[in-house]
């Protein structure tokens, strides 16, 4: 994924754009940048990977040589950026978040004339926010040339422009898949992914811009270049996982969805709801979701296990699985008087390839849990995201639920996805007892999809459920 924040005023922006963006840090892990404008200056800019160390600790020591009225910054689990690009359309830097499925084949296709190139980065591949501005420098303008860029890219592409005059041009992708929010001072403008990260600084609520719309902010207003579409598929996931709990999407709050998606599981549930001593989250993500489940259901809520997170935020930082599975399995300190001799049942917010819930369920087990049940706060995930890489597996495969299809039945059993993924069917309790019984649940019931769907509120049409239907 990745989160951008970004700064136009009548006044200093650089502190606005370092913690604007620090704020998204939740939503990637391996580089982070910042592209800020001066009129005397122009352009500064800074990479650093972050894969190791938060963003605010790499980025502390820049602060002291930036100064600026404008500025964006990133935090991106892709390739390194802002990028600063010249060329006919003047000199801008660029952050992008998305997915480009085609690019292979729109970098061939621009080498088929002399005089074209690409940095390749050291797997070989092309920064793809490098190709996406490629691609808007093929326009005649930088509204044209988004809309081309957009047009053409297979995926998703969001996109955030700072000009040489100080300004922003903000683009929501074409379907809406991630949200752009504008935020207003007194003294100017900003746009945001996460829009709590500028009410914390102070800016209120000014816009949220369509699908595919393209807005010009300055530091007296904004205007609309490009019209909305019509058409939105946002992101179910910045719901039930990415989305930090003060954060709205369409005028739907994080945390409440959360809360009402865990009450109508258990709802759903009804008589079918097992006996047990409490019910917990799956920290962090997966707590809201059972606060709701516990409310609804009148079992006790308790945090069996809490994360220890000082030196590692973030379990999947490291590079290496097996260093991730370690330091996952590190992070987990167990209260042994909520654990021993209990029957426990947790919310998870997704379950993805199962790997870290495996080691979840053998750690309570040897903490001395008498029972594990196991719920998910979404459908089983039966097809890896092409849209934002929410999944981040090469291969359907890797994901839990379809390998458990393929176990039971081969290919045949891609015929009969909708009935794996519905716990009333014969089939999807077979899936159900099968994952069971590989990783060690006493019970295990995913949300259904009309459940979720109910939960966010918005209209069904607009919400993309690819990841659990295959069905763009």
């Amino acid at each position: 994924m990745g989160g951008f924040f970004g700064a136009v005023s009548r006044r200093d922006v650089v502190l606005d754009v370092f913690f604007g963006t620090d704020y998204h840090s939740h939503l990637g892990t391996r580089n982070a940048g910042l592209a800020v404008w001066n009129r005397e200056s122009g352009f500064e800019r800074q990479i650093h990977s972050i894969a190791n160390t938060p963003f605010r600790t790499k980025f502390e020591n820049d602060l002291s040589r930036f100064s600026g009225t404008a500025g964006i910054g990133c935090i991106s689990d892709s390739a390194p950026q802002p990028l600063l690009v010249r060329s006919h359309l003047g000199i801008y830097a660029i952050t992008t978040v998305g997915t480009i499925n085609n690019a292979e084949q729109l970098v061939n296709g621009r080498f088929s004339g002399a005089g074209q190139q690409f940095m390749a980065m050291s797997s070989g591949e092309v920064n793809m926010t490098e190709l996406t501005a490629a691609l808007i420098n093929e326009g005649d303008d930088l509204c044209s040339g988004i809309l081309h860029a957009q047009e053409t890219i297979d995926g998703s592409m969001t996109i955030l422009i700072l000009t040489a005059e100080g300004e922003i041009i903000a683009a929501r992708d074409r379907f809406g898949r991630l949200p752009v929010h504008i935020g207003r001072d007194a003294d100017g403008f900003c746009v945001a992914f996460e829009s709590f990260a500028y009410r914390k600084l102070g800016y209120e609520d000014a816009y949220e811009l369509g699908p595919r719309e393209i807005v010009h902010v300055t530091p007296s207003g904004f205007e609309t270049l490009s019209p909305a579409g019509e058409e939105m598929r946002i992101c179910a996931f910045l719901w039930t996982y990415y989305g930090y709990p003060n954060s709205n999407y369409e005028g739907v709050n994080v945390e409440l969805m959360r809360y009402r998606n865990g009450e109508i599981m258990a709802r759903d549930e009804g008589a079918a709801l097992p006996e047990v001593d409490s019910v917990a989250g799956v920290p962090d993500s997966g707590i809201p979701h059972a606060i709701g489940y516990a409310n609804r259901s009148g079992r006790p809520f308790a945090r069996p296990f809490v994360k220890y997170t000082p030196t590692w935020p973030r379990s999947f930082m490291p590079s290496n699985q097996g260093v991730r599975d370690q330091v996952a399995k590190m992070k987990l300190i167990p209260v042994p008087e909520l654990i021993e001799g209990k029957r426990l049942l947790f919310v998870d917010d997704s379950i993805v390839r199962g790997t870290q819930l495996q080691g979840t369920v053998q750690f309570l087990y040897s903490s001395g849990a008498r029972e594990v049940h196991m719920r998910s706060a979404c459908p089983p995930i039966l097809y890896s995201c092409k849209f934002l890489n929410f999944s981040r597996s090469s291969s359907d495969m890797e994901l839990l639920a379809r390998r458990t299809i393929a176990e039971l039945e081969g290919k045949a059993g891609e015929s009969h996805m909708a009935e794996y993924a519905d716990s009333a069917t014969e089939r999807g309790q077979c899936m159900l007892r099968r994952i069971c019984e590989k990783l060690g649940f006493d019970s295990l019931g995913y949300q259904s999809l009309d459940g979720l769907l109910e939960a966010i509120g918005v209209d069904r049409s607009k919400i993309c459920t690819y990841c659990w239907t295959g069905k763009e």
